[in-house]
């Protein structure tokens, strides 16, 4: 096993300074307000000052526990406001929503979320397999940066209260990202009351997970509370040979020493030891999902990262609040597995071995990355004024080396009587960087409300990109900055207070790798979202056309040549989530999506006219969920069920390979033995479809198959 390369001393002690700076600076920064005198409203003339509006803190998390719809959101930016008259597609999946359906992972969190495709990548279990209206998302935690989650950390859905999920492109919100749009996790943070749960689950592939998530006020006075956030996880995967096991915790401060202020320290660790897929399945056969090419003795995942969070709020009265949060983590990870690529397959009965692939992978990082910014909230006789204006800066630095073995000398497998080969000897290593990268960015956003009826939106941001990358093995580097400006514009009509339609224009821009250009993209988006005052609910319909383009590089998760121009994708989106009744709750999308690659070049290779790998054109699903309440001795019932069709997609940008159509059913059961104490049974696939999600040219890779859990919960 090889383990990760120390970035170069010079380098680290850089980064340690830097951050010694940042944090002391953000510090003075954070406490220059605890001292300020908070002020009443102020009346002068025609123009009126508005006391802050604020969304954040117990009530919306308390909101998220207890409904599947929300109503707020700050996932266009900074600036909270409502979903209804935001003129963008916003979803959101709250706490509530994430235990009915028992989901486990980012990829289970979103896959009823409306544009959203997951699984496309069947048993590799290596990252979270999402894109949203076709690209793969950017994801920000608290509105602070992590990455793509092609290639990322595969996030603890436990440690958030709820997901945000902006559909499309917008870079001026929480900055740098690809076009189809973004997810940001909010974090649980100490609440100013007592509350708590522990549970424990087993079920499918040896599952054995223990949890538990409480907090209360440490002063009589409410100033001082704490939260601790826990799970242990220990379970196979659903081939031979695997395991996923986990250990997660989470603690946080939050102190506030008045009313108009707030500061919380979060600190969590996440401890990953799993297997990263099953090693493929040959072609032209139609094995058993359990069924394992890989090599039992190398075929590992381990993931160990560590976060410290800052988040800092302070209201100045007069309708001025200032926000900073400030993150440092550092993470390590190592791979590797042997998988089957195979390109003349099992064509031949008589041929009965498959071709295999070694890698093997190795990655340390550290980020330090902080934001500030101020929101103004005035009116002027029929005109609301919200006006946010703020900076961030984003330093990571990074390591990593790869290898591969494969052809002449390298261990095939006889996938009719598998015989393991055990250790490769050696495995040349292809990759040795490390990478030094930052981001500085001032940002202004403007939102006007016109009688309570008409809302324009403007984003303005500009990030100023340094990028230094070090070929570990030569010692040679190169670097590259830019600068580069995004915008946001956008208007929201309320027909009635029920019925608001809205038109916007947003642009993103997604830092390169070193040597290559940004990618830049697009969207042009019309809507209509409804929200009914009889029930809580938010439905809402969009069209779009949004594009990726000035593509320079041929490296995941495109695989697009340079020579490509553009990738377009125009589209339609409809989600429903609603709660009809206090018994009765709904979960409802479908998503059309007409794919097009646009290719300039004039290679026999062209994709010129294909779709986009890994988009499909139709998807659909639905989720209800409806409770029988109790009598007598017997409590509450609630009965959950879901069905999820992902149309066929191409495998590959030559659209030579296609997968199948298909149908997934879930269903969950709930029964409340007592008050505070509930069992609950999550069955996902329950009819155990399978289909092929991805083909690589080489191997086949399965959907994942039927899995049972059931939990015992106390809450109090």
């Amino acid at each position: 096993m090889i383990r990760a390369i120390p970035a170069r001393g010079a380098t680290r002690v850089s980064l340690r300074h830097r951050i010694s700076i940042l944090l002391g600076c953000t510090a003075f920064v954070a406490l220059v307000p605890v001292f300020a005198v908070a002020q009443d409203a102020d009346t002068e003339g025609d123009t009126t000052v508005l006391q802050t509006i604020t969304v954040e803190g117990a009530g919306k998390a308390d909101a998220d526990s207890r409904s599947i719809v929300a109503t707020q959101s700050s996932a266009v930016g900074k600036m909270p406001g409502e979903i209804l008259t935001t003129p963008a597609t916003v979803s959101v999946v709250t706490s509530k929503e994430i235990e009915q359906r028992g989901a486990d992972s980012v990829e289970k969190v979103v896959q009823y979320t409306a544009g959203v495709t997951t699984d496309f990548y069947g048993s590799d279990d290596r990252f979270d397999y999402v894109t949203i209206r076709g690209f793969s998302p950017y994801t920000y935690r608290d509105g602070l940066a992590l990455g793509r989650t092609w290639l990322g950390v595969k996030e603890e859905p436990y440690a958030f209260e709820r997901l945000e999920i902006l559909k499309g492109a917008n870079s001026t919100g929480f900055g740098v990202s690809d076009p189809g749009g973004a997810i940001n996790y909010v974090t649980k943070t100490p609440r100013s009351e007592r509350f708590g749960e522990v549970y424990g689950t087993t079920g499918s592939f040896a599952h054995k997970e223990t949890g538990f998530d409480f907090g209360d006020n440490l002063t009589e006075d409410d100033t001082l509370s704490y939260r601790l956030t826990g799970k242990f996880q220990r379970a196979d995967g659903e081939y031979d040979f695997s395991e996923n096991d986990e250990n997660f915790i989470m603690g946080g401060l939050t102190w506030r020493p008045t009313d108009m202020t707030s500061l919380t320290f979060v600190f969590d660790h996440l401890d990953r030891n799993a297997t990263p897929s099953g090693g493929g399945h040959p072609l032209y056969t139609d094995f058993d999902r359990d069924r394992f090419f890989g090599e039992p003795d190398f075929n590992y995942d381990a993931t160990n990262r560590n976060t410290y969070t800052m988040l800092f709020d302070h209201d100045f009265g007069n309708g001025l609040s200032f926000n900073s949060s400030a993150r440092y983590s550092n993470a390590n990870r190592d791979t590797g597995f042997a998988y089957i690529y195979d390109s003349a397959g099992a064509s031949s009965l008589a041929d009965t071995r498959a071709d295999r692939i070694y890698s093997v992978g190795s990655s340390s990082s550290e980020q330090f990355i902080v934001d500030a910014h101020l929101l103004y909230e005035t009116n002027f006789d029929q005109v609301e004024s919200r006006t946010l204006a703020g900076v961030d800066y984003n330093s990571i630095e990074s390591s990593n080396e790869s290898g591969y073995l494969w052809g002449a000398g390298t261990p095939s497998i006889d996938w009719q009587n598998p015989v393991y080969a055990g250790l490769p000897s050696a495995i040349p290593l292809t990759t040795r960087k490390s990478n030094d990268r930052s981001t500085r960015a001032i940002y202004l956003q403007q939102d006007l409300i016109f009688s309570d009826r008409v809302t324009a939106s403007v984003g303005l941001r500009n990030d100023w990109l340094d990028l230094e990358e070090t070929d570990l093995a030569t010692r040679v580097s190169k670097s590259r900055d830019y600068s580069e400006f995004s915008k946001r514009v956008g208007l929201s009509y309320k027909v009635t207070e029920e019925l608001a339609a809205y038109v916007s224009y947003a642009e993103s821009v997604a830092p390169p790798s070193t040597g290559n250009e940004p990618l830049y993209g697009s969207q042009y988006e019309v809507g209509v979202k409804y929200r009914p005052d009889a029930f809580p609910g938010l439905i809402t319909a969009s069209i779009y056309d949004l594009t990726l383009e000035n593509i320079t590089t041929s490296e995941g998760p495109f695989y697009l040549a340079a020579t490509v121009e553009k990738v377009r994708h125009r589209g339609l989106d409809f989600e429903a989530k609603v709660e009809v009744t206090p018994s009765f709750g709904l979960i409802a999308g479908y998503s059309y999506i007409d794919s097009k690659i646009e290719d300039t070049s004039t290679t026999s290779s062209s994709v010129d006219g294909k779709r986009f790998a890994q988009v499909p054109e139709h998807m659909a699903s639905i989720w209800g969920t409806y409770t029988l309440e109790g009598n007598g001795d017997r409590g509450d019932m609630t009965f959950g069920a879901g069905a999820r069709f992902v149309g066929s997609y191409y495998f590959n940008n030559a659209n030579t390979r296609k997968s199948d159509g298909a149908v997934i059913f879930d269903a969950s059961f709930t029964y409340a033995i007592k008050e505070n104490t509930s069992f609950q049974l999550n069955v996902s696939n329950l009819f155990d479809e399978k289909h092929v999600a991805n083909n690589d040219g080489g191997a086949l890779y399965y959907n994942p198959g039927r899995a049972i859990y059931a939990t015992l919960r106390q809450t109090w």
